[in-house]
C-alpha cells in the first residue's frame, strides 16, 4: 500500500494558506445543515493552521519576549453565502491582507470544491500578556505579507 503524507495543518500555497476539513454530525442542526457558530470553529481551525505553517506557535509567540505577544479577534465580518452539509468536505482559506502596527486583517473563505459558502473578514487585535495593545514585530509582520 502506497503511503500518503498529509499535513494536519494544511499547507501554504501562493495564495495563503489551504486546510481541509470534512463536516461531522455535531457540526450540524436539526435540519442537517451546518449550525452557523460552527462556521467560527472552521475559521478558527484555519487561522491556527496558518500561523503554524508559518512558524508561529502560538504558546511560544506567549513567550517571545517579557512582554509575550497575544493575536485576539477583534472584529469579524461573516457573509453566508450557501449551506455546508454533514459529510460535505471543505477547504478553509485563509490569506493576510494586512499586517502591521497592533493588528492585522485576514481574509478567510470556506468552500465547498468551487462553491464559495461563507466569506469573512477577521481583524485581529496584537496584545501583550496583560492584554494591552502592542505592536507586531517586523519580523512576525514580515512573515505575514511575504515581505
Amino acid at each position: 500500500m502506497e503511503e500518503i503524507t498529509v499535513s494536519l495543518a494544511g499547507s501554504l500555497t501562493d495564495a495563503g494558506h489551504s486546510l481541509v476539513q470534512r463536516v461531522y454530525y455535531e457540526d450540524t442542526d436539526f435540519s442537517g445543515l451546518v449550525y452557523h457558530a460552527r462556521y467560527l470553529h472552521f475559521l478558527e481551525r484555519g487561522r491556527t493552521d496558518y500561523l503554524r505553517c508559518l512558524g508561529c506557535e502560538q504558546s511560544a509567540l506567549l513567550a517571545v519576549d517579557e512582554e509575550g505577544l497575544v493575536f485576539v479577534v477583534h472584529r469579524m465580518e461573516i457573509d453566508f453565502k450557501a449551506p455546508a452539509r454533514m459529510d460535505d468536505v471543505l477547504t478553509i482559506l485563509t490569506r493576510t491582507e494586512k499586517a502591521g502596527g497592533a493588528k492585522m486583517v485576514l481574509q478567510q473563505e470556506i468552500r465547498r470544491g468551487d462553491a464559495l459558502l461563507v466569506a469573512a473578514k477577521v481583524i485581529i487585535a496584537v496584545i501583550n500578556r496583560n492584554g494591552r495593545p502592542r505592536r507586531l514585530p517586523d519580523s512576525i509582520a514580515r512573515s505575514f505579507t511575504g515581505a
